[in-house]
């Protein structure tokens, strides 16, 4: 993957600094499975600002982001700002995954398994360059 360029507002560090320490139970639920470089191998950020906004959780390998909506993302206001937000989001070439964060604290397991297929799809689609030994390539395609 190419590194890409995500705009970043630096007026939202301080900001993302106080969600961190403010999350919400399904945040801190989703993170414990996520932080550091322990789930798969990849390394998942919280509170990521990118563009004006900030994701919940982000992984810039997988140009992925997770955002765990409560309860208030249910209006009809609400839902309007996360389309136009999530439209921002994917034209810098993210994917966008909407959780409630009911599910986070009631199947972890689903939630898990819906990072799982996106990290199978992107291990699909990139896969590991092969590995040369004294000059000769260990794939088989020679």
């Amino acid at each position: 993957m190419k590194d890409r360029f995500l705009p970043y507002n630096k007026d939202l560090k301080t900001f993302s600094r106080e969600l961190r320490n403010q999350s919400t139970l399904g945040e801190i639920l989703l993170w414990m499975k996520l932080r550091g470089r322990d789930y798969r191998g990849h390394q998942f950020l919280r509170q990521k600002p990118i563009d004006n906004y900030i994701a919940d959780i982000y992984c810039k390998k997988l140009c992925l982001v997770i955002e765990i909506d409560g309860a208030s993302h249910s209006t009809a206001e609400a839902v309007d700002y996360d389309k136009r937000r999530d439209a921002i989001m994917e034209s810098h070439g993210l994917t966008v995954m909407r959780i409630m964060d009911i599910q986070v604290k009631r199947k972890m397991w689903w939630v898990l398994e819906q990072i799982d297929q996106c990290i199978d799809e992107w291990e699909k689609a990139n896969p590991p360059a092969p590995t040369v030994k004294g000059g000769v390539s260990t794939s088989g395609d020679l």
